[in-house]
């Protein structure tokens, strides 16, 4: 008895010790967004912060692959992640038997047609030399952007698997090369246009107003990057709230001011 007198009070204090733990975690539950490292990490950090005005504690985890993120998620190592399309993502899904979704978009980076000596696509002269790249993805992208742009033709229904034997049509006979990505930005001394990925773009200092001639549409899918959730959370409120941080006037005017139109909010 006077044992049980003695643990009584010792126990009382480690249950209400417990209680006070568990309510600290509930209320300030971390959650974890993989991003690759640039601007998706960077606009993380920026939501990161206004989520903290809303008492949403976000921790930024960086990856340095595209494969990590998606594993990482779907075997809960990570609440979200920011950082892909929704193809991608579907291939993914696909390949690893996983179920990840979007639940929301977050920035745009558009593959565009840069130029050193066009302003617009009516003045591309013939027999111009055009750059695209020389990886089956960006590649694809690269013809069904010249496609979109009106200046050639490809068959119908190849999208973004199209390839140089694909072109259908070619009325001002131009001359296209397949280049590395990274070597793009350099061959615009040397060529008419380059079809260049937005983060070659960034990482070469181009300037997208005076050197840009044709972008993607804003609603192009390679081109809309996601917050990605598993599908068993894709109505979780805290994270529905994150994605619409993404949105957020904060947020908005963090990317405007540090990326100077490479990267706009998608809508």
């Amino acid at each position: 008895m006077k044992l049980k007198k003695l643990l009584a009070p010792l126990l009382v204090g480690v249950l209400a010790l417990g209680i006070a733990g568990c309510g600290s975690d509930s209320g300030s539950k971390e959650i974890r967004i993989g991003a690759t490292a640039g601007p998706h990490a960077e606009v993380v950090e920026a939501v990161a912060k206004e989520a903290a005005k809303e008492g949403i504690n976000v921790k930024l985890v960086e990856f340095s692959d595209y494969v990590t993120p998606n594993k990482a998620l779907a075997d809960g190592d990570l609440e979200l992640n920011s950082y892909q399309h929704v193809p991608f993502m579907e291939n993914f899904n696909k390949q690893n038997n996983a179920h990840l979704v979007s639940i929301g978009k977050t920035i745009l980076m558009r593959m565009g047609l840069y130029s050193n000596t066009v302003k617009n696509i009516n003045e591309v002269p013939e027999g111009a030399v055009v750059a695209i790249p020389n990886d089956p993805t960006n590649g694809g992208r690269g013809l069904a952007l010249l496609a979109k742009a009106g200046l050639i033709t490809l068959k119908e229904g190849v999208g973004f698997k199209a390839t140089l034997a694909d072109v259908t049509s070619n009325p001002k006979n131009l001359v296209i090369k397949e280049l590395e990505a990274a070597q793009l930005p350099r061959s615009l001394d040397d060529v008419t246009l380059a079809a260049i990925p937005m983060n070659y773009v960034m990482s070469a200092g181009i300037d997208v107003a005076k050197q840009g001639v044709f972008l993607e549409p804003k609603d192009e899918p390679l081109a809309v990057m996601n917050l990605v959730a598993r599908e068993a959370d894709k109505d979780n409120p805290t994270y529905k709230k994150i994605a619409e941080l993404y949105h957020s006037e904060a947020v908005k005017k963090f990317i405007e001011e540090k990326f100077k139109g490479t990267i706009i909010p998608a809508e």
